[in-house]
């Protein structure tokens, strides 16, 4: 029973380390909304899969899956902010800021692992 598992792990073909390193800082680009708040999010991951999406179709994946990740934050900070006018955006502006970060080292270590990662509650913009 051992040996399958072995057969099966070996089957396993992990991103070079260029990939996943490529792949991690499209995840982390997204931080850059705290250098550029309007847009950096968005531009940061962007620009990095725009350049790099052709080297490799792990980076292509994990471009794509921080530009949705990005793009579904931005329509939520807008409604927060909108939602200031009643005070609650206040709070929900805070509770996303913790979620984006939190998020986002998630998905970095797990491209880093190789790992096609997947955000939850994302909106998919890009397949």
């Amino acid at each position: 029973m051992d040996h399958d598992v072995e057969e099966i792990d070996s089957e396993i073909q992990l991103p070079d380390k260029d990939a996943r390193n490529w792949a991690m800082i499209c995840h982390l680009a997204g931080l850059a909304v705290f250098v550029f708040p309007f847009g950096g999010n968005v531009l940061g991951p962007l620009i990095v899969w725009a350049i790099k999406k052709d080297d490799h179709q792990f980076i292509d994946d994990q471009g794509k899956e921080a530009l949705n990740f990005q793009l579904t934050m931005t329509i939520c900070l807008i409604i927060s902010a909108v939602l200031i006018i009643v005070l609650v955006g206040f709070f929900f502006l805070s509770i996303l800021c913790i979620y984006m970060v939190f998020m986002i080292i998630i998905a970095s270590i797990k491209a880093n692992d190789g790992i096609n990662y997947r955000y939850p509650l994302t909106i998919r913009f890009f397949q």
